[in-house]
């Protein structure tokens, strides 16, 4: 008996009864996530004029040389919400390999033959998409299967295990029908996953940030480039996409509330939250072409007065910010930018030490209303990891990174 069984050995097998009558002709295989993720639930046969249906438990054998039934009741087809057919929801459908970082596309399945009780059952073991299955795709129907499982021996199997599969439906009943998790997606590098991102179709695109968690695909987003990132949000519920963007650092989120329709931009603001909302609309009110545009509300800023303490203090309450943070600033009491203090300076001082004594001169500013060419040739000249930002009184209102100078003249 075989161990394994590929799809396009089993489409086609012939089906017997008790007394070995050829009843029919195997169409296609269904799934019941839901009840079993992996288990072969339903074979569909294709009787002449009608398909059957035959349950995982009327199989007494299952092989190359065809299904053979131990309770041949069987019912006409009925196709079922929360049936995933192999051939038609899966077999040419993309997934997303997370081992490779890559969307690839199923060309096969890989069944395992198991005894369960008094019943053979397939399995789905993994997903094929190299050369072998594409083999065994062309050749179908066209030589035996045995000559085909000998033909393809010396090419080296592609496939992905089944539990590793994250698949990319945009079809929501459908998704919901596979009830397949994207946790896998989710512990990607933003990067690698933006680069998948990008890869997809507009509606598998939104799929997968539709489904995956919020801050993740807030990080994904801000790593893909402005008119994907624009198209992907404009394809979101206002809801979902609200809450994509509240996890988006403010100067990111306005950069891609920047690229939208003016009514489409609007819908998403109205479902943040206050606080987020009130930062993002402060930097969207700046022309794209002012240092303002590029600037990030997210900084940590002390009183002049405050010690090496204070400030680790006001670290720990950060943390989230520590990333991309390479300095804290001072101000007076009107908010006025007095200096900036490196970060590294702190783990050499001693707590009590006022942070004026650290600070590192001298300061380098621009105004929210500077051409941002001269926010570049700044931090060109100086080697900067950060440019804080004032308004025309001299408070500080915000900070540019090396980072944010990076992503926009990538995208020039």
């Amino acid at each position: 008996m075989e161990e394994l069984l590929y799809f396009t050995e089993l489409v086609g097998l012939k089906v017997y009864d008790l007394r070995g009558r050829r009843i029919g002709r195997v169409a296609d295989a269904a799934l019941v996530p839901l009840i079993d993720p992996a288990r072969v639930d339903r074979y569909l046969v294709g009787g002449g004029w009608a398909w059957l249906t035959v349950r995982y438990d009327q199989i007494r054998s299952i092989g190359l040389d065809g299904i053979h039934l131990q309770d041949e009741r069987l019912t006409p087809y009925h196709d079922d919400e929360y049936m995933l057919r192999i051939g038609r929801d899966l077999l040419d459908q993309q997934i997303v390999d997370v081992d490779g970082r890559k969307v690839v596309r199923v060309n096969d399945v890989t069944f395992e033959i198991r005894r369960e009780q008094s019943a053979q059952v397939l399995r789905v073991l993994e997903v094929d998409v190299g050369l072998r299955s594409i083999l065994r795709r062309l050749l179908q129907g066209v030589l035996p299967r045995r000559w085909i499982r000998r033909i393809q021996t010396p090419i080296a199997p592609n496939s992905i295990r089944w539990e590793h599969c994250n698949i990319i439906e945009p079809d929501p009943l459908r998704r919901l029908r596979l009830n397949i998790s994207y946790k896998m997606l989710e512990k990607l590098h933003p990067a690698d996953l933006a680069d998948i991102v990008e890869e997809l179709g507009p509606e598998e695109r939104e799929s997968i940030i539709a489904s995956i968690d919020s801050e993740v695909a807030a990080e994904a987003l801000s790593e893909v480039d402005p008119k994907t990132q624009a198209s992907i949000l404009e394809a979101l519920e206002a809801e979902k996409a609200a809450e994509i963007v509240e996890e988006m650092s403010p100067d990111e989120a306005a950069d891609a509330l920047a690229e939208l329709e003016e009514e489409t931009s609007e819908e998403i603001l109205e479902e943040m939250d206050a606080e987020p909302k009130a930062e993002v609309r402060e930097l969207l009110e700046f022309d794209e072409h002012q240092a303002g545009s590029l600037m990030n509300t997210e900084y940590v800023a002390l009183n002049e007065n405050a010690t090496v303490r204070d400030a680790v203090e006001a670290l720990q309450g950060n943390a989230d910010l520590l990333e991309t943070l390479s300095a804290v600033f001072l101000v007076d009491e009107e908010g006025v930018l007095k200096s900036a203090i490196p970060l590294g300076r702190l783990f050499v001082a001693a707590p009590g030490v006022p942070l004026r004594e650290l600070a590192a001169g001298p300061l380098l500013r621009v105004k929210a209303t500077d051409h941002r060419e001269r926010v570049f040739e700044i931090f060109d000249k100086y080697n900067l990891l950060n440019l804080p930002v004032v308004d025309e009184e001299g408070r500080l209102c915000g900070v540019i990174t090396a980072d944010d100078i990076i992503s926009v003249l990538r995208n020039r």
